[in-house]
């Protein structure tokens, strides 16, 4: 049962992204009104597109692109959730990264901003394997991350979507940090070979070293400055840190979480390795 008025209005940032297209369809079929946000609608470089979008809306879920532990994310993030308690906005969900200082310190504009607030910290997303930046090195049959051997507790973007949705709805998560993991923990090889056998495709995880990984983002055309941030965020977070499952997802759902398998066998079944 949610607590939101259907007369209410609930901000939807980054809309087109992973989590926030889902997060806007599942409110809207719980009949709740969405206000979808993106670029150039909505642009985290350029302020003059924030009070629009927070105008008239009572909640909002916020996601910071390209990552909330890049040097402008706390700053933005601070200055944002002032300026969306200023015209009324009082519930404020932030999607964070598990493991990130920087994120964390992202994460106090949310806590001192004077809403309601819940954080909600997620592990490598199953999804990046078939929505981002992963799907074509699955497509190519390599794999290739300065992950060494660590293991990760991807989360499935599902799993991430109902917890938000259910803290942007209901009461009883103001001042929750939810910290979101899968039911276990596997290494890149071997998200790599459950990928390639629910696709019937050989697909294979191949370790690099930081500088190796930069080169070939540069050659794909991925942008200079994201590189070095994307670079050094996975080198550090890669590291071991989030070798270690939490119940988060049960907490709030009062169910499991999905296991990467499943997501593997769903994905598979859309076609989406099949090119």
């Amino acid at each position: 049962m949610t607590n939101t008025k259907n007369n209410e209005t609930v901000l939807v940032l980054g809309a087109t992204g992973k989590t926030g297209s889902r997060v806007a369809q599942r409110l809207t079929d719980l009949g709740i009104a969405v206000r979808k946000a993106s670029r150039p609608v909505f642009d985290w470089n350029d302020r003059s597109t924030w009070t629009t979008a927070v105008t008239g809306v009572s909640a909002a879920y916020v996601t910071y692109y390209p990552d909330l532990a890049f040097p402008a994310a706390a700053e933005a993030i601070r200055d944002f959730s002032k300026l969306a308690v200023e015209h009324g906005v009082s519930r404020l969900v932030l999607l964070s990264g598990r493991g990130e200082e920087e994120a964390v310190v992202s994460e106090q504009g949310v806590r001192d901003s004077g809403a309601e607030w819940t954080v909600v910290r997620a592990s490598w997303f199953a999804q990046n394997f078939s929505e981002h930046f992963l799907l074509e090195p699955v497509l190519a049959g390599e794999i290739v991350l300065p992950a060494g051997q660590v293991t990760e507790p991807f989360i499935d973007v599902e799993d991430i979507v109902d917890v938000v949705v259910t803290a942007l709805t209901t009461d009883g998560h103001h001042g929750e940090v939810y910290e979101l993991t899968g039911p276990r923990l596997l290494g890149f090889a071997d998200a790599a070979a459950e990928i390639g056998k629910a696709a019937g495709r050989d697909v294979r995880y191949v370790p690099v070293s930081a500088a190796e990984f930069a080169a070939g983002a540069a050659e794909q055309g991925v942008p200079e400055e994201e590189i070095e941030g994307l670079t050094d965020l996975f080198t550090r977070v890669l590291d071991g840190r989030n070798e270690s499952l939490t119940g988060d997802v049960e907490k709030v759902l009062g169910r499991p979480a999905r296991d990467f398998s499943d997501y593997a066998t769903k994905a598979a079944a859309t076609g989406v390795w099949n090119r």
